[in-house]
């Protein structure tokens, strides 16, 4: 990636973000909510449970629903692989784990690198998004998480 540490001597302000693969496509998230990433592990499954939750899993004692990030996203679900990761991340006081078919890299980028979301006129369709980040191999989608999982009742999952 060549957005590595690029500083702007316009803004100064910098985030620290998570980039990651899914169905082809790098998304990226804050640092601040993520709390370890880890090698794929079978989640053990929850009847009746919304279809983006893949089941559950032990964490150190704590039990914590794991999230097909994909379906979340409206795409298609994650077949995990060797490379899938689970990327736990405590979001609205609620520890989950997040599935992602590769982690990336963590980067340090210019805030100001971060471009709204065009206005597609759909409703809903950009909510999870802060903005894009525009890179000469292709562009991020900055993900918002908080927003992503507010109110989604996940919290009654988590032990």
């Amino acid at each position: 990636m060549n957005i590595v540490n690029k500083q702007s001597h316009s803004s100064g302000d910098t985030l620290e973000i998570l980039s990651f693969h899914l169905n082809g496509q790098e998304f990226c998230v804050r640092t601040t909510a993520i709390r370890e990433i880890r090698g794929w592990d079978a989640a053990t499954p929850i009847p009746h449970s919304p279809a983006e939750v893949m089941g559950v899993m032990n964490l150190r004692g704590t039990v914590i629903p794991i999230i097909d990030l994909s379906l979340k996203l409206g795409m298609k679900s994650t077949v995990p692989t060797e490379r899938s990761a689970i990327v736990v991340a405590e979001i609205n006081e609620t520890s989950m784990g997040l599935i992602v078919d590769s982690v990336s890299d963590i980067l340090t980028i210019d805030a100001a690198l971060l471009q709204p979301v065009p206005d597609m006129n759909v409703p809903g369709g950009t909510s999870y998004s802060d903005g894009i980040i525009a890179q000469d191999s292709g562009m991020i989608c900055f993900l918002n998480l908080e927003r992503m999982f507010e109110a989604s009742g996940l919290e009654n999952l988590a032990a």
